[in-house]
This record gives structure tokens, C-alpha cells and sequence, in this order.
């Protein structure tokens, strides 16, 4: 006989003031990104009020690029905020056992690739100013295939042959479809 699992039980309470500031949702969503499956609304509350607590600094999350962003509100506010996003969609919770974890939503997934995207593309161009010639991709390898294809469409759209060394180097590492969209970005750049 299966034995019954208490989940620990979420009560949701979005602000009221109206919808988030687009800001305010990247901004939730980035820290989410440092969660997914690993964190619930409480732990994010912490990251975004910039909390010293033990935990947080454990984990590393005061590294969080977002960390401390909401400072000036309370715990409680930042978490209406948060609530707020699980009931539009753009966060969810998943239960791993008996705790309630966040992952992202489809509309919170759709904003938060477009934001990494637009990141490592910030970081390949740092890379290129910074005039190193060996670039060491092998981050890029196993992350969600459609935020990488997005990426790619980027570069391609940006039609500019400055990253073809990083793209090549990129083709090296990674697996047969990606090397083949990134085959595709390099022809329609070369030109």
C-alpha cells in the first residue's frame, strides 16, 4: 500500500494594486531562474529582499544578479509579487515529495529565455572586446534547446561577423542539431 505524501500547502496572495511593471517581472523571473526546482516562494522572497539568512548565503544566491532588488518592501510584499506571478502564469509550483518548488510557467518561460538570451549575447560581446582569441563554449553545451535556437535566430538577425570565431568554436562542443543551426547562422552572416 502506497503511503499518503502531506504536501506542504500553498496559499497564494496576489497584490491587488493591479498588474507588475514589465522591470518587475524580468526581474522576479531572473531570480526565479536561480531556483527552478530547487525553491520556493519564501527562498525567491529572500533573494529579491537581499536576506542574509544562512541558507541564502550557503547556497550562493547573494551572487544572484537580482539579489536585494526589492529591498525597500517587505517580505510579505515581495511575495504578493510573486503570487501575483503564479496566478498570471508566468511561475509555478511543482511539488518534488512534499514541498511546493518553483519552476517557470509558459509566459514566464517565454520572457526569462529571451533575458538569457540576450545576456550570453552580451557576454559574447565582451569576449570579443576583450580580444581573447580561444573561447571556451562548453557552458553553452546541455541547456534548454529552445533558449539556444532563440540565441541563435539573435546572432543571426544582428548579421554581424564578429561572432563567427565564437560560433565556431561553440560547433565543436555541442550535438549534431545544434551544430547544424549554427552552420545555418554562420552561411547567412558569412555573406
Amino acid at each position: 500500500m502506497a503511503r499518503r505524501v502531506n504536501r506542504v500547502p500553498v496559499n497564494l496572495h496576489p497584490q491587488k494594486k493591479g498588474p507588475l511593471l514589465k522591470k518587475e517581472i524580468k526581474i522576479i523571473l531572473r531570480a526565479a531562474d536561480e531556483l527552478i526546482m530547487k525553491g520556493g516562494r519564501n527562498l525567491l522572497a529572500k533573494i529579491l529582499k537581499g536576506s542574509k539568512e544562512k541558507v541564502v548565503l550557503e547556497k550562493g544566491l547573494d551572487n544572484a544578479k537580482p539579489y536585494g532588488y526589492f529591498q525597500d518592501l517587505t517580505l510579505y510584499e515581495i511575495i504578493s509579487k510573486i503570487d501575483w506571478l503564479i496566478v498570471y502564469n508566468y511561475l509555478e509550483i511543482e511539488y518534488d515529495y512534499r514541498l511546493p518548488l518553483i519552476v517557470f510557467g509558459p509566459k514566464g518561460w517565454e520572457i526569462e529565455k529571451n533575458t538569457m538570451a540576450e545576456e550570453i549575447i552580451l557576454g559574447f560581446d565582451s569576449l570579443i572586446e576583450s580580444g581573447i582569441k580561444y573561447y571556451n563554449m562548453s557552458y553553452l553545451k546541455d541547456r534548454q534547446r529552445d533558449m539556444i535556437f532563440l540565441l541563435l535566430e539573435k546572432i543571426r538577425d544582428k548579421k554581424d561577423p564578429k561572432y563567427i570565431p565564437i560560433l565556431e568554436a561553440w560547433k565543436k562542443i555541442d550535438y549534431k542539431k545544434v551544430r547544424a543551426r549554427i552552420n545555418s547562422v554562420i552561411k547567412d552572416i558569412s555573406k
